[in-house]
């Protein structure tokens, strides 16, 4: 392909009455149109495979309405201490014999504290000493966090804008999307690379998402990874009750990302348990590549890798990978019960911290 026609294809200025029209074109028109840009940038059967640790576990101060890990609502779930160093590179070790080759590691906070950052500064170093590509999402960051971690060796930092500016303080109250554009300012000027998407299925409109995909897309650099996630459902948060997502629009949603970040790595992440093989094929047709894998996104369901593996074979896809079955040991290592775990360090945030 022409170069000068791919740099034509990578905008800027998309406005919401645009990609409105884009998400209500036939789906015929819509996925021929979304595969066609995706085959311009990207292998069509290949997808990129991460592997996503919760290194610290709920007590999270914010109120994010979906959110399980939020101290504000009464889930169920233990919160947890950070874990040992050395016992998140056990994980990323079996992540790694299971085809991974990005490790991504998050942490239920509003922000990392000082005391905190040696620790996930080691995590980050020892998982590169490994050969994988890393990740975090431990929150905001401000520009000497942010340094520090590009500093250590991180590669991508998660930080998701969640929904459209209009809808987003029916979802959270305790930072503003100014917030979490700041966050993201902060990583791109550190060097390291973007992953930023949003949850669908929370109650927004087509408007609301295309004000997101517009956000992102919008953004000075597009992000290398846009995460785009089905609601998980979980009681005890104020959104155990929304209405079920309709396939076809997040299939749409995907497609549309496809079409307006042709560079970026478009991700099925949360919700996947749900989705059928079918859906998950149309998502992958529709520009996806790049999913999260083990049994666990932090507090919620995932397939299990195996899974995975047996569908990427139906679909021909990722057939060049030297991994043809997940080691059972991976999602025994991600799922199992950390409670009382000596492999954990003092370093719990509590619902009171501040950044």
């Amino acid at each position: 392909m022409n170069p000068a026609h791919k740099l034509e294809t990578v905008r800027h200025d998309w406005t919401i009455a645009e990609v409105e029209a884009l998400l209500q074109t036939p789906m015929n028109d819509l996925l021929f149109r979304a595969q066609s840009v995706h085959r311009m940038f990207h292998d069509p059967n290949a997808v990129q495979v991460s592997t996503l640790l919760s290194i610290k576990t709920g007590a999270c101060p914010e109120d994010c309405a979906y959110c399980p890990q939020s101290s504000r609502y009464d889930t169920g779930l233990e919160k947890e201490r950070l874990m040992e160093v050395q016992a998140v590179i056990e994980k990323a070790k079996a992540a790694k014999a299971a085809g991974s080759d990005r490790f991504c590691m998050g942490a239920a906070w509003r922000s990392p504290r000082e005391k905190d950052m040696p620790y996930v500064l080691a995590m980050v170093k020892g998982v590169k000493e490994l050969g994988l590509e890393t990740c975090m999402t431990l929150g905001m960051l401000d520009e000497q966090k942010a340094d520090a971690l590009a500093e250590a060796g991180l590669d991508y930092y998660n930080h998701n804008l969640d929904t459209s500016p209009e809808f987003y303080g029916n979802i959270i109250t305790t930072r503003t999307y100014s917030d979490r554009l700041d966050t993201l300012a902060n990583v791109r000027n550190a060097g390291m690379k973007v992953c930023s998407g949003g949850i669908l299925g929370m109650g927004e409109t087509d408007k609301d998402r295309a004000g997101l995909l517009v956000q992102l897309a919008n953004l000075p650099v597009h992000p290398d990874s846009v995460p785009i996630n089905q609601l998980v459902k979980v009681a005890g948060t104020p959104l155990e009750k929304e209405d079920d997502l309709d396939p076809l629009d997040f299939v749409r949603t995907i497609a549309a990302a496809r079409i307006m970040m042709p560079q970026s790595h478009v991700r099925l992440s949360a919700g996947r348990e749900e989705m059928s093989e079918e859906m998950q094929a149309m998502c992958f047709f529709a520009g996806a590549n790049s999913i999260f894998y083990g049994e666990c996104l932090l507090t919620t369901p995932n397939p299990a890798a195996n899974k995975d593996q047996a569908l990427f074979r139906k679909l021909g896809i990722n057939s060049e990978h030297k991994v043809t079955e997940a080691p059972k040991e991976l999602d025994e290592l991600l799922a199992q019960d950390k409670a009382g775990s000596e492999l954990f360090y003092d370093a719990s945030a509590s619902a009171s911290q501040t950044h």
